[in-house]
């Protein structure tokens, strides 16, 4: 009888060993078709600054306005209130002059009330919510001849914005 024991628990142990075995491979290939599967586009990151992709050549004349990423939610319109968080820098020196992701705080302001300059005003109407936004703008949507602060006078400005959200 103690000969036995010993046998069925060697058996139970071998039978264990080919049942973890058998998990394990199946967990190796849940895992290998998750990680073949293509990653989703990654959301506007709340922490991070993105990289700026400033224009090449002369200064434009006009707003520019380009989705970098096409957001999914509401379309933001005159007279909401706008949550996002940016990055501006100068487009003649390149040297970032603002970013809320310095400060860890996202901006909000009513859109199309003169609360920012008139670049933010036309150039993030219908932008939506979860997208990612270029903005270049001129002198005459910005600061002007007199700049502001460490922004140059006449300085073209470039932001990327990434909305957040929108109430009202």
């Amino acid at each position: 009888m103690t000969r036995s024991r010993p046998l069925a628990v060697a058996a139970a142990l071998a039978c264990a060993l080919v049942l973890v075995a058998c998990g394990s491979s199946d967990k190796k290939s849940t895992t290998a078709a998750t990680t073949s599967a293509p990653a989703p586009a990654p959301a506007p990151s709340a922490t991070s600054a993105p990289a700026i992709p400033f224009p090449s050549g002369a200064a434009p004349k006009r707003l520019v306005v380009r989705d970098l990423k096409r957001g999914i939610g509401p379309a933001a319109r005159p007279g909401q209130t706008l949550t996002l968080n940016y990055v501006g820098a100068g487009l003649s020196d390149r040297r970032v002059f603002d970013s809320s992701y310095r400060t860890g705080q996202p901006f909000s302001f009513a859109l199309g009330s003169g609360q920012v300059i008139p670049g933010w005003d036309r150039g993030l109407v219908g932008m939506r919510v979860g997208g990612r936004r270029l903005l270049v703008i001129p002198p005459g949507l910005g600061y002007g001849a007199q700049g502001s602060g460490p922004i140059k006078p006449n300085e073209t400005l470039v932001f990327v914005v990434d909305l957040l959200g929108v109430q009202g």
